[in-house]
């Protein structure tokens, strides 16, 4: 089974010397842009730069390579969904989801592309469950940064805690993959990207996404057991068989099933890496 991605770095769709570089950064999976990150004047020369390296990579190995189109309501959206088609993309993202309509008709057009709808104002709350339980949609993705600008929010923390919990809580109802994170604007600042990641995995996120290479390594350990967390899970395990499945103590603490379901996930995390 491939594992789910931790870490969905963003690649301008007009800056192709960008995008090989891109798939080796480590990053769990790639989204070539054809939305923010690319002027208007460059939609085009964007999605046909785009459109010619899809084709000749093929197949091949390495990070899961999805694409970011133009929202619904904008000139170029039809065109980006008949490229993706055309290209065959694994993962289609869309920005300013507000309808499951919307998705509907991309799932349509793109029969076998996961859809990962990004959540980035009030209305895209307000629609959240339908959004979740549309077509083909695999994970939602939280749009943090457009999501504080429609909604008049200063603050990244605990001003948007409900909004984050929510988008989990939704995503956990409709049988989706746990979420992805918005981004760290921060590029520098390795110790503050993981913690913010840590954070987002503690809400119950399952990705972040980044705007630069030197975020993924950062988010890729803030989605990993650290090494505490390890020797705990595997005392856990030992205890629980040498118990026969009784109730046990480890640390002081009772151990019961949930709480060996949970150090058994910490140790598949940790085998990933």
């Amino acid at each position: 089974m491939t594992p789910i991605p931790r870490s969905l770095l963003f690649v301008p769709g007009h800056q192709p010397a960008r995008f090989d570089k891109a798939c080796q950064s480590g990053a769990d999976a790639v989204v070539l842009d054809l939305e923010d990150a690319v002027p208007p004047d460059r939609k085009d020369e964007a999605r046909a730069e785009i459109a010619q390296w899809l084709v000749a990579r093929g197949h091949e190995g390495g990070p899961i390579v999805g694409v970011r189109v133009n929202a619904a309501d904008t000139p170029w959206h039809s065109a980006d969904l008949a490229m993706c088609a055309r290209a065959g993309v694994a993962a289609l993202m869309l920005p300013k989801a507000e309808d499951a309509a919307a998705l509907q008709a991309i799932a349509m057009a793109l029969p076998s592309a996961a859809l990962w709808p990004l959540i980035e104002t009030a209305r895209g709350i307000d629609q959240l469950d339908a959004i979740a339980a549309a077509p083909r949609v695999q994970r939602l993705v939280f749009g943090s940064i457009d999501f504080q600008a429609d909604l008049g929010i200063e603050g990244e923390g605990v001003e948007l805690l409900f909004f984050r919990s929510r988008i989990v809580l939704a995503s956990r109802l409709a049988g989706l993959q746990p979420p992805v994170d918005g981004v760290s604007i921060s590029i520098d600042d390795p110790a503050g990207i993981e913690a913010d990641t840590r954070q987002a995995r503690r809400l119950g996120f399952g990705a972040k996404l980044c705007i630069h290479p030197k975020q993924v390594a950062s988010v890729n350990r803030g989605f990993s057991p650290t090494p505490a967390q390890v020797e705990w899970a595997r005392r856990v395990i030992d205890a629980d068989a040498a118990s026969r499945g009784a109730p046990v103590a480890v640390d002081g603490k009772m151990v019961d099933r949930p709480v060996v379901l949970k150090a058994q996930a910490l140790l598949a995390a940790a085998a990933r890496d």
